[in-house]
């Protein structure tokens, strides 16, 4: 993929954000890497996700954080992405949004339960919240703190970040990612799906319990892995 097409994919991926719901104002961002030239493209900081265009977003070195491309300041969330691409090398997309439902359970400092197949359909497990940050976390680099709060929740798990692609940052909320910056944004509109599903199955059902450990595994292999048979085979 050229740079230019990378820009292509960043803008959309922001205009989806808006599109769906999940941004409010300014508030969200969404990036896409290119390793081999060892950069990101992300939303210039304060510009209304649906507004952005190609022409607009800022090329940040994926080695220092510093500006290679763009008259535009990055995103002020840049060096949570930073992180999440430097530590998880499958990923190829990341989204930042304050989208309501799952910012609530992040501001609630809980993670979603995986409550049924829908859920189980893209994350495999709960989607867990972190750890609040520290005194020093905030006062110190707060946005890069971010990123490591996410990998160090992530690792706690043991689990791959394309089997887990979100998160809810405590008191904050949610950061997700795919494969590539729509996939990323796919799974931020799933996130915001089943944090909406969970909170009202709870509402009416407080003692509703999490779906069973061989429903959740069967849900979420169909499409994911080797062994995947949901939708159609790649170029048909």
């Amino acid at each position: 993929m050229s740079l230019v097409e990378l820009r292509e994919q960043v803008a959309e991926a922001n205009r989806g954000l808006a599109a769906a719901g999940l941004v409010t104002l300014s508030f969200g961002n969404a990036s896409g890497v290119d390793r081999e030239r060892g950069v990101l493209v992300i939303k210039p900081s304060g510009v209304a996700c649906d507004r952005l265009q190609p022409e607009d977003a800022v090329v940040v070195s994926l080695d220092d954080g510093s500006v290679v491309e763009g008259s535009m300041r990055p995103s002020s969330d840049t060096p949570t992405h930073l992180v999440l691409y430097r530590r998880f090398g499958s990923i190829g997309g990341v989204v930042h949004t304050h989208s309501p439902f799952a910012s609530a359970w992040a501001q609630a400092g809980q993670a979603i339960p995986c409550l049924g197949t829908t859920h189980a359909d893209h994350f495999a497990g709960p989607v867990p919240v972190t750890r609040p940050l520290t005194g020093g976390e905030i006062a110190g680099d707060y946005e890069r703190e971010t990123g490591e709060v996410i990998v160090e929740t992530l690792e706690d798990l043991g689990i791959d970040a394309l089997h887990m692609p979100a998160a809810l940052v405590a008191s904050h909320g949610p950061f997700a990612w795919g494969a590539d910056a729509a996939e990323a944004v796919t799974n931020a509109v799933a996130l915001e799906a089943v944090a909406a599903m969970a909170l009202r199955t709870l509402a009416i059902a407080p003692e509703a319990g999490p779906i069973g450990d061989a429903l959740l595994a069967r849900h979420f292999g169909r499409k994911h892995g080797p062994n995947a048979y949901y939708g159609q085979p790649a170029g048909s």
